[in-house]
């Protein structure tokens, strides 16, 4: 029987298994779908969604004890500015595991643990990311001059190098000196000739 038995141990120690949840629901919250274990999700998703319950209300006690909890500012941060006013209006749910099957490594069950949105949010996304799209499609074309990307301006430096000259004796007499051959390795790694 079961009884009182309300959570998974997921095989750690009690600190270690609040660390490790810890750190999924800091990283669920900042990337707002996380891929992992069907157990670890389950356990995550009751944390997750307590620590949003605590986001909607907002106060300060609900602010110091999610800090206490997750374990980066900004990410305390954003549960309170962005991802509560989401689930103003709902009641609890605010999480979804989509199962994706077993690991290659271990076939340990997997799943997607992610914030559950609005049919608004995600046309605004999807309109943000055609947007974005758009935008760099303009800019390899040249129709918008943009700032110059981090490869051209490598290229740009490897060109004023080339330019400069060289320390040292020239490369006309570097080529022109006949070089040594090369040693020869036999199977023991010592060196011959």
């Amino acid at each position: 029987m079961r009884h009182r038995k309300d959570h998974r141990k997921l095989s750690r120690t009690a600190s270690h298994r609040r660390a490790v949840l810890r750190n999924l629901v800091t990283a669920l919250f900042q990337y707002e779908r996380i891929e992992t274990t069907v157990a670890k999700a389950k356990e995550t998703r009751r944390l997750a969604e307590r620590m949003i319950t605590f986001g909607k209300q907002g106060d300060l006690a609900a602010r110091r004890h999610v800090a206490r909890f997750v374990m980066r500012p900004a990410v305390t941060a954003k549960l309170f500015a962005t991802i509560a006013p989401w689930y103003a209006d709902r009641q609890g749910g605010y999480t979804r595991i989509v199962r994706l099957g077993p690991r290659l490594g271990d076939a340990g069950e997997t799943a997607y643990l992610e914030l559950v949105k609005s049919v608004e949010q995600k046309a605004k996304e999807r309109a943000e990311r055609i947007a974005a799209a758009e935008a760099r499609e303009k800019a390899l074309k040249g129709e918008k001059p943009t700032k110059k990307s981090k490869a051209a301006e490598a290229a740009e430096a490897a060109a004023a190098e080339e330019d400069k000259p060289k320390r040292g004796r020239r490369r006309e007499e570097r080529e022109s000196e006949v070089s040594a051959p090369a040693k020869k390795r036999t199977r023991t790694g010592v060196k011959t000739g």
